[in-house]
């Protein structure tokens, strides 16, 4: 099923274009709101997803790219091994595989991953992301998707 890499690296076309226009339209500063719930602004994020561990001084670059190596090397090899008819996995396996490796070209080439989408609520401010963040955030729902309804179906099982 590796002809599902097209969907990675689309996602990381995808992801790398939107970062520059970020990077080029944002960069001073500027709020691009979109919707009374979202807008664009330019951050960096030198933490995991969601600025998770932002502050830690610098080990967590080492490891989240180490993780996302892991990772994209596992998804390439699970990948190889599915069958035609898990088609919903494989979405989401690659889905995953783009965005973390969108994120991990961030990290390996800046130090930081570029993040620019800001939704919110009143005064309840949702941490800003990018484009791999939301593939890794809908390949990881595909995933759960498929246990639930096919899963058991392709083990016999009926749910």
């Amino acid at each position: 099923m590796l002809n599902w890499l097209w969907v990675s690296v689309l996602v990381v076309l995808l992801d790398q274009l939107s970062k520059a226009a970020a990077e080029r339209w944002l960069g001073d500063g500027s709020v691009v709101g979109l919707l009374p719930v979202l807008d664009l602004r330019l951050a960096y994020n030198t933490g995991a997803a969601f600025s998770l561990f932002e502050n830690a001084g610098g080990w967590q670059q080492i490891l989240f790219s180490a993780i996302g190596i892991v990772v994209s090397a596992f998804i390439v090899w699970y990948l190889r091994r599915l069958a035609r008819s898990q088609w919903l996995l494989a979405l989401g396996m690659a889905l995953i595989l783009g965005g973390a490796m969108g994120n991990l070209y961030d990290r390996l080439t800046m130090g930081k991953v570029v993040d620019f989408i800001h939704a919110f609520w009143q005064n309840h401010h949702f941490p800003i992301f990018n484009l791999a963040d939301s593939a890794i955030t809908l390949g990881a729902a595909l995933l759960i998707i498929d246990a639930i309804f096919f899963e058991g179906k392709r083990h016999g099982r009926q749910g």
